[in-house]
């Protein structure tokens, strides 16, 4: 197990990899759901402000792509 300075951060890290991982890069609805289960865990830890704040900016990237892809964009 590892520590990076806050309660649960060793499961942040195992989810936030899941979310990153090739399945998950080309299955966005398994992103999505991967990226909810990383923000309950942000903010049910202590985690420190700059990942919140990294977090919202991958939940608004995604959210993004979502619109896009809704609008007929092609990636």
């Amino acid at each position: 197990m590892y520590d990076f300075g806050f309660p649960d951060s060793d499961k942040l890290l195992f989810h936030i990899d899941e979310a990153m991982s090739w399945e998950s890069v080309r299955n966005l609805e398994r992103m999505k759901s991967a990226l909810l289960l990383v923000q309950n865990i942000v903010s049910q830890s202590d985690a420190p402000e700059e990942i919140k704040e990294c977090l919202a900016d991958v939940r608004e990237s995604l959210k993004e792509v979502f619109s896009a892809i809704k609008e007929g964009e092609r990636f």
